[in-house]
């Protein structure tokens, strides 16, 4: 835990679970009557210096959730250092149109170049903009004259993702191997505590000793930030539910709160926030220790991570009811490991399948080797949980001693990343088989920064992104390895110089 949230924790008092009154809808809504939609392209290009044929790829816009309205398009290039003539983009239309029934539409993206523009791998970066949500694709240029396409997703670039370390909060992205913060997306924030973005990627919402403060976010990655809505100093892990409609916090002060609120950032003061969720184990909400089901879900439900004695426990969740949270029987997950010491320290909720994802610690006391932390799996039905039957009858060993982080990621892998003492961290990865179910550790490992705390995937699903609260370096960014499925390869590290502690990426 972070020096800063040890003085957090002496200054938290009890929430008022009241919001805050007139605040209104500061921001604009977005123009349409829905704001989901995604970007995807034909693939990298391969084009030869001053080449007018074999440049182009395809972007394509394809709208969900019954998205309506007029997508803006344009693109942008980052070069290789120094080059000479660089290349340049262009799009065959500037914007596309939805009604309710449209389906996925595309444009020809092109890359120019000249017979002196310099050799290498350009990044051409398509943004899509409705109203206030934006979503981004990224190609990759290679200009030779060889017939082999160099390019690798190390070398494109990331979706937008924040980082919130121990007195700040900050958008990067990843381009050309470099980490690079987002101009106008830097603010110092007094004693933050957790965050969490909502599922169309509008707004981020921060926990810090001033409560829980909305940050709109603007089709280039920037941050305006808002006034606290939901005055909860001790707010210990965020999430918004996929509907949009919930805000979910779970508090150090013992209680599961779920506040209501809209699409422009605000408090939906025609619903009422429920504060009567109690958690088994006050003050033990670990940080950023809760998940949630994602879209789709036939019964959703809420995990919180609560450390030790009492593990996890699980909610139901129903983002249609006036109350949303509910309490089935049989809701806690014990530790498995020696009571009083077995932590349970992370959660995550598959959103390919929903399974459930439990990370603790001291399952395996008797470890001489470090990896004395498990990865535990559950399926969920009707609201509850069941552990599913391991091969030798324990968990999956993690890899390290602490799992503080999970991440299912689009490839079909499950990621944990370790902490190893005073060691630095690692990143272990397992393979899914669903219809088993069970997990397959992978051979091969990486290494991570000192004290991992926080993992997520970008919205290109090209890049994993690990932050270490403990520095050596503060961040690591790894691609999916071209050979061996599954693997993590090295693409970036880089300095936020807070100490970071927790990530989110801006959805699809």
């Amino acid at each position: 835990m972070k020096m800063g949230k040890w003085a957090w924790l002496l200054l938290a008092a009890a929430p008022l679970v009241a919001g805050l009154a007139g605040c209104g809808d500061f921001w604009q809504a977005p123009s349409s009557g829905s704001t989901s939609f995604t970007l995807t392209n034909g693939g990298n290009i391969l084009v030869a210096p001053g080449a007018t044929s074999g440049n182009t790829t395809t972007v394509s816009v394809t709208p969900s959730s019954s998205f309506t309205g007029t997508v803006s398009l344009v693109c942008a290039v980052t070069s290789p250092s120094g080059a000479v003539n660089p290349t340049n983009c262009g799009l065959s239309s500037s914007s596309v149109a939805f009604s309710s029934s449209s389906s996925a539409q595309s444009v020809t993206l092109a890359a120019t170049t000249q017979s002196g523009t310099t050799l290498g791998d350009y990044t051409l970066t398509v943004t899509g903009t409705s109203g206030s949500v934006s979503q981004t694709t990224s190609v990759c240029v290679d200009v030779t004259t060889s017939t082999t396409n160099n390019c690798s997703s190390a070398s494109g670039a990331s979706g937008n993702f924040y980082i919130l370390g121990s007195n700040s909060v900050a958008g990067y992205t990843v381009k050309s191997g470099a980490l690079s913060l987002i101009s106008g997306s830097s603010y110092t924030v007094t004693l933050p505590s957790a965050m969490a973005v909502d599922p169309a990627g509008s707004y981020l919402w921060v926990a810090s000793s001033a409560g829980i403060t909305p940050y709109k976010i603007s089709s280039n990655g920037s941050l305006t930030q808002g006034s606290p809505i939901f005055v909860d100093t001790a707010a210990n892990a965020l999430q918004v539910d996929p509907s949009g409609k919930w805000l979910l916090d779970a508090s150090l002060s013992g209680i599961l709160y779920a506040y209501p609120i809209t699409t422009s950032g605000t408090q939906d003061t025609s619903r009422s926030i429920q504060s009567d969720i109690n958690l088994a184990s006050a003050s033990a909400v670990q940080p950023g220790g809760m998940a949630i089901s994602p879209s789709g879900s036939t019964n959703p439900i809420i995990a919180v991570a609560l450390g030790a004695t009492y593990g996890t426990q699980v909610f139901s969740f129903n983002a249609n009811n006036s109350a949303p949270i509910a309490i089935p029987s049989g809701n806690t997950i014990r530790p498995y490991g020696p009571a009083g010491t077995a932590t349970a320290k992370s959660v995550a909720i598959d959103p390919s399948n929903g399974f459930l994802y439990v990370g603790e610690t001291d399952a395996f006391p008797g470890s001489t080797t470090g990896d004395s932390g498990a990865l535990r799996v559950f399926t969920i039905n009707a609201g509850s949980v069941n552990e599913i039957s391991y091969a030798a009858s324990v968990p999956y060993a993690s890899g390290g001693s602490t799992p503080r982080a999970i991440l299912a990621a689009s490839n079909g892998y499950v990621y944990v990343a370790n902490w190893q003492g005073t060691s630095a961290g690692i990143v272990t990865a397992f393979l899914l088989n669903a219809s088993t179910p069970t997990l397959t550790l992978q051979s091969s490992t990486v290494a991570t920064g000192d004290a991992p705390d926080g993992m997520a995937e970008d919205s290109t699903g090209d890049f994993v992104m690990v932050v270490n609260s403990q520095g050596n370096p503060d961040f690591n960014a790894f691609t999916f390895d071209t050979t061996t499925t599954g693997q993590l390869d090295t693409s970036a590290t880089g300095s936020t110089g807070t100490g970071p502690f927790a990530i989110v990426a801006v959805p699809k």
